[in-house]
């Protein structure tokens, strides 16, 4: 059997999934603002067609190879990630956005996050059939996966009290996690600057589906990161002024 078939299967699934879950959960949290329903469609319609819209250009692209040329300076994969980065801090700081972050459950942001324990496990199941290099694996330079095994019992914490040094420790500690994998991640294709020379090279995340990898899951990480931050961050702003 191809090595790629089953990591193949479980990250689009995972993939899918993901997506699913972020959907249904913008669906709830449009309920809890003030928008009309008009309004509220629209928003809902538009992020479908936008992420539809993301998920086909990635994977014909992808399927093109125009991700698996590792020559360009930045590596072409790098822009499945700075491109939803800048699209997420936009979003967060707009009018619209902002109103719809404060609507969301704290905990939803953080629990959210728990999926980078599965994340792992693919990881390490594709090095284990040598696709990946090791330092990508918890078994090598990844500790992302304790921001997955942190958001559970934070997100409880949180159901319970608004605790705002929590998040602030959990959303910094998390990027900090994530940044960690991407640098490894980056270091470890076959580029001009590539630092970890062992083999493997990091080729795989420039194939279809595992760009997925990057331009769905990672992105969702970041994106429930920000999030939270200036969920945070709005929070904070709003208890300041009803103290003053």
């Amino acid at each position: 059997m191809n090595p790629k078939l089953l990591p193949a299967i479980l990250l689009s699934a995972l993939s899918l999934l993901c997506i699913a879950v972020v959907m249904r959960g913008l669906q709830l949290v449009l309920r809890r603002t003030a928008f009309t329903a008009a309004r509220r469609n629209r928003i809902w319609i538009g992020t479908w067609i936008s992420v539809t819209a993301w998920v086909a250009l990635i994977g014909v692209l992808a399927i093109n190879g125009f991700f698996a040329d590792f020559s360009t300076i930045p590596p072409r994969p790098v822009f499945m990630i700075l491109i939803p980065l800048l699209g997420f801090i936009a979003i967060a700081f707009s009018a619209t956005g902002s109103e719809i972050i404060k609507a969301m459950p704290p905990h939803w942001l953080v629990g959210m996050q728990s999926f980078r324990i599965l994340v792992e496990l693919l990881l390490w199941r594709a090095f284990l059939d040598n696709l990946l290099p090791i330092q990508m694996t918890f078994e090598g330079s990844n500790f992302d996966g304790l921001s997955g095994l942190l958001a559970v019992p934070v997100a409880m914490l949180l159901m319970r009290k608004w605790i705002p040094q929590l998040v602030l420790f959990f959303n910094i500690a998390g990027l900090l996690l994530l940044i960690n994998i991407l640098l490894i991640a980056i270091l470890s294709m076959p580029t001009r600057f590539r630092y970890f020379t062992n083999e493997p090279p990091n080729t795989l995340i420039g194939e279809f589906p595992f760009v997925y990898l990057g331009a769905v899951l990672v992105a969702i990480a970041l994106g429930l990161h920000i999030f939270s931050l200036r969920q945070w961050w709005l929070l904070r702003k709003e208890a300041m002024l009803a103290r003053a």
